[in-house]
Protein backbone atom coordinates (compact mmCIF):
# COMPACT_ATOMS: atom_id res chain seq x y z
CA UNK A 1 0.00 0.00 0.00
CA UNK A 2 1.99 3.20 -0.73
CA UNK A 3 1.30 6.70 0.24
CA UNK A 4 -2.10 7.94 -1.64
CA UNK A 5 -3.56 4.47 -0.56
CA UNK A 6 -2.46 4.88 2.97
CA UNK A 7 -3.86 8.55 2.72
CA UNK A 8 -6.90 7.58 1.27
CA UNK A 9 -7.88 4.78 3.27
CA UNK A 10 -7.33 6.94 6.58
CA UNK A 11 -9.65 10.08 5.08
CA UNK A 12 -12.07 6.71 4.96
CA UNK A 13 -12.06 5.59 8.18
CA UNK A 14 -11.77 9.25 10.37
CA UNK A 15 -14.78 10.28 12.39
CA UNK A 16 -16.12 13.63 11.88
CA UNK A 17 -14.11 14.85 14.96
CA UNK A 18 -10.74 14.03 12.68
CA UNK A 19 -11.77 15.38 9.61
CA UNK A 20 -12.93 18.29 11.23
CA UNK A 21 -8.97 18.70 12.43
CA UNK A 22 -8.03 17.15 9.50
CA UNK A 23 -9.73 20.44 7.39
CA UNK A 24 -8.20 22.89 9.89
CA UNK A 25 -4.38 22.05 9.45
CA UNK A 26 -5.08 22.08 5.03
CA UNK A 27 -6.73 25.67 5.45
CA UNK A 28 -3.22 26.27 7.81
CA UNK A 29 -1.03 24.83 5.30
CA UNK A 30 -2.83 27.02 2.37
CA UNK A 31 -2.07 29.82 4.69
CA UNK A 32 1.45 29.36 4.62
CA UNK A 33 1.83 28.27 0.90
CA UNK A 34 0.13 31.69 0.13
CA UNK A 35 2.16 33.17 3.27
CA UNK A 36 5.50 31.52 1.05
CA UNK A 37 4.53 32.81 -2.16
CA UNK A 38 3.82 36.36 -1.55
CA UNK A 39 7.26 36.56 -0.23
CA UNK A 40 9.24 34.68 -2.26
CA UNK A 41 7.79 36.71 -5.38
CA UNK A 42 6.56 40.25 -3.90
CA UNK A 43 2.86 39.58 -4.69
CA UNK A 44 -0.02 40.26 -3.20
CA UNK A 45 -1.58 37.33 -1.48
CA UNK A 46 -3.46 38.40 1.45
CA UNK A 47 -6.55 37.85 -0.39
CA UNK A 48 -6.93 34.36 0.61
CA UNK A 49 -7.18 34.86 4.18
CA UNK A 50 -8.93 38.33 4.54
CA UNK A 51 -12.00 36.12 2.04
CA UNK A 52 -11.97 33.99 4.56
CA UNK A 53 -11.67 35.44 8.55
CA UNK A 54 -14.59 37.69 10.23
CA UNK A 55 -14.54 41.26 10.04
CA UNK A 56 -15.81 43.55 12.78
CA UNK A 57 -16.98 46.12 10.34
CA UNK A 58 -20.81 44.38 9.77
CA UNK A 59 -20.79 46.19 6.27
CA UNK A 60 -18.00 44.68 5.20
CA UNK A 61 -18.94 41.06 6.38
CA UNK A 62 -22.54 41.60 4.02
CA UNK A 63 -20.72 40.58 1.36
CA UNK A 64 -18.42 38.04 3.22
CA UNK A 65 -21.24 36.22 5.00
CA UNK A 66 -19.74 32.91 4.74
CA UNK A 67 -16.49 34.49 6.82
CA UNK A 68 -18.83 33.65 9.83
CA UNK A 69 -18.10 30.01 9.62
CA UNK A 70 -14.95 29.74 7.48
CA UNK A 71 -12.77 32.32 10.00
CA UNK A 72 -13.26 29.00 12.73
CA UNK A 73 -10.77 27.09 10.08
CA UNK A 74 -8.56 29.77 10.22
CA UNK A 75 -4.96 30.11 12.23
CA UNK A 76 -2.67 33.06 12.95
CA UNK A 77 0.82 30.88 13.69
CA UNK A 78 1.59 27.40 14.65
CA UNK A 79 0.51 28.00 18.73
CA UNK A 80 -2.64 29.08 17.89
CA UNK A 81 -3.71 26.45 15.31
CA UNK A 82 -1.36 23.14 17.91
CA UNK A 83 -2.93 24.39 21.01
CA UNK A 84 -6.84 24.67 19.33
CA UNK A 85 -6.52 21.29 17.65
CA UNK A 86 -5.15 19.43 20.92
CA UNK A 87 -7.96 20.55 22.78
CA UNK A 88 -10.52 19.71 20.48
CA UNK A 89 -9.18 16.62 19.58
CA UNK A 90 -8.94 15.97 24.06
CA UNK A 91 -12.81 17.14 24.63
CA UNK A 92 -13.92 15.93 20.51
CA UNK A 93 -13.21 12.22 21.55
CA UNK A 94 -15.45 12.29 24.86
CA UNK A 95 -18.43 14.54 23.19
CA UNK A 96 -18.71 12.24 20.13
CA UNK A 97 -18.79 9.00 23.46
CA UNK A 98 -22.31 10.58 24.10
CA UNK A 99 -23.87 12.22 20.74
CA UNK A 100 -23.30 11.63 17.06
CA UNK A 101 -21.00 12.95 14.88
CA UNK A 102 -23.60 15.76 13.41
CA UNK A 103 -24.57 17.12 16.33
CA UNK A 104 -20.80 17.72 16.68
CA UNK A 105 -20.88 19.46 13.55
CA UNK A 106 -23.57 21.45 14.52
CA UNK A 107 -22.23 22.24 17.72
CA UNK A 108 -18.91 23.17 16.06
CA UNK A 109 -20.62 25.82 13.73
CA UNK A 110 -23.09 27.18 16.78
CA UNK A 111 -19.54 28.15 18.26
CA UNK A 112 -18.42 29.41 15.20
CA UNK A 113 -21.39 31.30 15.26
CA UNK A 114 -22.31 32.51 18.71
CA UNK A 115 -18.16 33.70 18.94
CA UNK A 116 -18.34 35.93 15.83
CA UNK A 117 -21.58 37.52 17.44
CA UNK A 118 -20.43 38.37 20.68
CA UNK A 119 -16.89 39.67 19.08
CA UNK A 120 -18.94 42.26 16.52
CA UNK A 121 -21.41 43.58 18.66
CA UNK A 122 -18.50 43.81 21.29
CA UNK A 123 -16.20 45.93 18.64
CA UNK A 124 -19.03 47.73 17.74
CA UNK A 125 -20.85 48.49 21.24
CA UNK A 126 -18.78 48.29 24.09
CA UNK A 127 -16.35 51.58 24.47
CA UNK A 128 -13.25 49.62 25.38
CA UNK A 129 -13.75 49.29 21.10
CA UNK A 130 -14.09 52.97 19.98
CA UNK A 131 -12.30 54.29 17.48
CA UNK A 132 -10.30 50.66 16.49
CA UNK A 133 -9.60 50.12 12.60
CA UNK A 134 -9.52 47.27 10.89
CA UNK A 135 -9.96 44.24 13.28
CA UNK A 136 -10.56 40.51 12.06
CA UNK A 137 -11.55 37.25 14.06
CA UNK A 138 -9.57 34.25 13.17
CA UNK A 139 -9.18 30.74 14.49
CA UNK A 140 -11.42 27.91 16.16
CA UNK A 141 -11.25 29.04 19.73
CA UNK A 142 -14.99 29.42 19.97
CA UNK A 143 -16.47 26.33 18.82
CA UNK A 144 -13.29 24.39 20.53
CA UNK A 145 -14.90 25.97 23.91
CA UNK A 146 -18.20 25.16 22.64
CA UNK A 147 -17.47 21.12 22.54
CA UNK A 148 -15.08 21.37 26.01
CA UNK A 149 -17.72 23.28 27.96
CA UNK A 150 -20.96 20.99 26.17
CA UNK A 151 -19.12 17.65 27.17
CA UNK A 152 -17.84 19.06 30.32
CA UNK A 153 -21.77 20.10 30.71
CA UNK A 154 -22.65 16.61 30.03
CA UNK A 155 -20.13 14.54 32.32
CA UNK A 156 -18.48 17.44 34.42
CA UNK A 157 -17.67 14.47 36.81
CA UNK A 158 -15.85 12.52 34.10
CA UNK A 159 -12.08 11.72 35.24
CA UNK A 160 -9.50 12.91 32.46
CA UNK A 161 -5.74 12.08 33.69
CA UNK A 162 -3.81 15.52 32.73
CA UNK A 163 -0.26 15.04 32.33
CA UNK A 164 2.02 15.41 35.40
CA UNK A 165 -1.74 16.80 37.07
CA UNK A 166 -2.89 13.44 37.28
CA UNK A 167 -7.12 12.95 37.49
CA UNK A 168 -9.10 15.74 37.13
CA UNK A 169 -12.49 16.45 36.70
CA UNK A 170 -13.55 17.53 33.31
CA UNK A 171 -15.53 20.75 34.53
CA UNK A 172 -12.33 21.74 36.30
CA UNK A 173 -10.32 22.19 33.19
CA UNK A 174 -13.00 23.80 31.49
CA UNK A 175 -13.82 26.22 34.21
CA UNK A 176 -10.29 26.93 34.52
CA UNK A 177 -10.11 27.99 30.81
CA UNK A 178 -12.81 30.13 31.12
CA UNK A 179 -11.71 32.21 34.27
CA UNK A 180 -8.21 32.16 31.69
CA UNK A 181 -10.07 34.04 28.80
CA UNK A 182 -11.79 36.22 31.17
CA UNK A 183 -8.85 37.36 33.12
CA UNK A 184 -7.46 38.16 29.78
CA UNK A 185 -9.94 40.17 28.23
CA UNK A 186 -7.97 43.66 29.46
CA UNK A 187 -4.46 42.23 28.84
CA UNK A 188 -4.70 41.20 25.02
CA UNK A 189 -6.57 40.04 22.51
CA UNK A 190 -9.76 41.35 24.37
CA UNK A 191 -12.16 40.73 21.10
CA UNK A 192 -10.67 37.36 20.42
CA UNK A 193 -11.40 36.32 24.18
CA UNK A 194 -14.62 37.59 24.38
CA UNK A 195 -15.45 35.51 21.02
CA UNK A 196 -13.99 32.64 23.32
CA UNK A 197 -16.08 32.99 25.79
CA UNK A 198 -19.34 33.18 23.76
CA UNK A 199 -18.42 29.37 22.27
CA UNK A 200 -18.48 28.66 25.51
CA UNK A 201 -21.91 29.78 26.22
CA UNK A 202 -23.02 28.29 23.08
CA UNK A 203 -21.67 25.00 24.93
CA UNK A 204 -23.03 25.01 27.84
CA UNK A 205 -26.62 26.12 26.75
CA UNK A 206 -26.80 23.84 23.89
CA UNK A 207 -26.33 20.58 26.67
CA UNK A 208 -28.72 22.01 29.21
CA UNK A 209 -31.11 22.89 26.02
CA UNK A 210 -30.88 19.40 24.26
CA UNK A 211 -31.47 17.48 28.06
CA UNK A 212 -34.42 19.55 28.14
CA UNK A 213 -35.69 18.09 24.31
CA UNK A 214 -34.70 21.10 22.49
CA UNK A 215 -32.18 21.26 19.76
CA UNK A 216 -30.94 24.73 19.67
CA UNK A 217 -28.63 23.40 16.72
CA UNK A 218 -31.66 21.68 14.51
CA UNK A 219 -31.90 25.12 12.44
CA UNK A 220 -28.53 24.44 11.18
CA UNK A 221 -29.34 20.53 10.10
CA UNK A 222 -29.35 21.52 6.57
CA UNK A 223 -25.62 22.92 6.20
CA UNK A 224 -24.14 19.83 8.91
CA UNK A 225 -25.93 17.95 6.16
CA UNK A 226 -24.18 19.90 3.15
CA UNK A 227 -20.97 19.31 4.88
CA UNK A 228 -21.40 16.14 6.04
CA UNK A 229 -22.04 14.49 2.46
CA UNK A 230 -18.82 17.23 1.24
CA UNK A 231 -16.61 15.30 3.93
CA UNK A 232 -17.93 12.03 3.02
CA UNK A 233 -16.12 9.46 0.86
CA UNK A 234 -17.80 8.98 -2.61
CA UNK A 235 -18.44 5.18 -2.02
CA UNK A 236 -20.21 5.80 1.08
CA UNK A 237 -22.34 8.16 -0.64
CA UNK A 238 -23.63 5.89 -3.49
CA UNK A 239 -24.56 3.48 -0.34
CA UNK A 240 -26.11 6.19 1.33
CA UNK A 241 -28.53 6.75 -2.13
CA UNK A 242 -29.15 2.97 -1.83
CA UNK A 243 -32.73 2.36 -0.93
CA UNK A 244 -33.32 -1.62 0.57
CA UNK A 245 -36.51 -2.71 1.85
CA UNK A 246 -36.51 -5.45 4.55
CA UNK A 247 -39.19 -7.17 6.08
CA UNK A 248 -41.00 -6.44 9.86
CA UNK A 249 -39.28 -9.12 11.09
CA UNK A 250 -35.31 -7.98 9.61
CA UNK A 251 -36.96 -4.14 11.93
CA UNK A 252 -37.49 -6.13 14.77
CA UNK A 253 -34.12 -7.82 14.91
CA UNK A 254 -32.37 -4.89 14.24
CA UNK A 255 -34.52 -3.08 17.12
CA UNK A 256 -33.46 -5.45 19.60
CA UNK A 257 -29.81 -5.30 18.55
CA UNK A 258 -30.16 -1.38 19.03
CA UNK A 259 -32.04 -1.76 22.24
CA UNK A 260 -29.26 -4.16 23.57
CA UNK A 261 -26.67 -1.67 22.34
CA UNK A 262 -27.65 0.82 24.19
CA UNK A 263 -28.04 -0.94 27.42
CA UNK A 264 -24.17 -1.34 27.44
CA UNK A 265 -23.47 1.88 26.35
CA UNK A 266 -25.69 3.31 29.14
CA UNK A 267 -23.52 1.00 31.55
CA UNK A 268 -20.44 2.15 30.48
CA UNK A 269 -21.10 5.66 30.54
CA UNK A 270 -22.31 4.83 34.36
CA UNK A 271 -18.56 3.19 34.81
CA UNK A 272 -17.53 6.33 33.99
CA UNK A 273 -19.26 8.87 36.02
CA UNK A 274 -18.50 6.38 38.85
CA UNK A 275 -14.61 5.70 38.44
CA UNK A 276 -13.50 7.62 35.80
CA UNK A 277 -12.82 7.14 32.03
CA UNK A 278 -9.45 5.33 32.89
CA UNK A 279 -11.33 2.77 34.56
CA UNK A 280 -12.60 1.26 31.25
CA UNK A 281 -11.01 -2.15 29.42
CA UNK A 282 -9.65 -1.60 25.79
CA UNK A 283 -12.94 -3.56 24.62
CA UNK A 284 -15.17 -1.00 26.36
CA UNK A 285 -13.61 1.88 25.06
CA UNK A 286 -13.02 0.33 21.88
CA UNK A 287 -16.99 -0.45 21.59
CA UNK A 288 -17.98 3.29 23.01
CA UNK A 289 -15.83 4.96 20.20
CA UNK A 290 -17.40 2.78 17.37
CA UNK A 291 -21.17 3.35 19.27
CA UNK A 292 -20.31 7.14 18.68
CA UNK A 293 -19.44 7.27 15.59
CA UNK A 294 -22.09 5.20 14.80
CA UNK A 295 -25.02 7.22 16.44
Amino acid sequence: MDWKQKLKYKYNTADTLEKLIGLNVLFFILTLVFATLGFLFKIPTGFFIEWLVFPKDLLEYAYKPWTIITYAFMHSGIFHILSNMLILYFSGKFFLAYFSGNRMLNLYFLGAICGALVYALSYNLLPAFSGTGRSYLIGASASVMATLVATATQAPNLQVRLFFLGNLKLWWIAAFLVVLDVVQIPLSNPGGHLAHLGGAFIGYLYIVQLKKGNDIGAWLQGITDWFAELLEPRSRKSNMKTVHKTSAKKSDKNSSNRSEKQIKIDKILDKISKSGYDSLSKEEKDFLFKAGKDM
